[in-house]
């Protein structure tokens, strides 16, 4: 059990520093652009194939929208085609077996949440709730002074999911290469540099 813990810390602690920032915003394009290693994290989905069905659609906009809920900011909407630009680059990821931001200009500008682990161990629900967990480090500051560990990429993934501004968000899972691939897009992108999250 205590293997687990620390596989899953090390884990949470790599996957933090793994999300695109939006327009303006600056992380170093080693950051953002290298590949990463797949990391081997416990989660769970249901199938081996690109799955963004109406359960698990559902299922993550309620986790996006109970925390903006607890801010008192506005819902999320799903959007489809931020659903099948996600689908194509989580494709792409597990294709490869690797995490790495789309540029901005594939993204077109939209901000992007990435998440990798084990195929088949834990649920969308978890997943999503690593990039929320990181609000225990979050420090409410302009972009990008917004973490209490002095890193923003350490609450970068939930900056994003808060973003006052970020009105859309369209995600999917696909599973090859023994991993399960997480992308989120969201509309318009947050971390903006000398901005407030909300």
């Amino acid at each position: 059990m205590k293997r687990r813990v620390a596989q899953f810390a090390l884990i949470s602690s790599a996957v933090a520093s793994l999300f695109a920032t939006g327009l303006g915003a600056a992380a170093s394009a080693g950051e953002r652009d290298a590949p990463v290693p797949a990391r081997h994290a416990r989660l769970e989905t249901s199938a081996r194939h690109t799955h963004s069905n109406g359960s698990i659609e559902r299922r993550i906009l309620a986790s996006h929208n109970s925390e903006r809920e607890r801010l008192g900011l506005a819902p999320l909407k799903w959007n489809r085609n931020l659903e099948r630009e996600a689908d194509d680059w989580a494709r792409e990821l597990s294709r490869r077996g690797v995490l790495q931001h789309a540029s901005s200009e594939v993204r077109n500008g939209t901000g992007e949440n990435l998440w990798m682990g084990t195929a088949g161990v834990w649920n969308v629900d978890t997943m999503v709730g690593m990039f929320l967990d990181e609000r225990r480090h979050y420090r409410h500051d302009q972009f990008p002074n917004i973490s209490r560990t002095g890193n923003w990429a350490d609450v970068g993934h939930y900056s994003q999911i808060v973003w006052r501004d970020t009105q859309e968000v369209g995600c999917a899972i696909h599973t090859d290469r023994g991993n399960d691939v997480l992308v989120c897009r969201y509309w318009p992108a947050g971390n903006v540099w000398g901005a407030r999250a909300y």
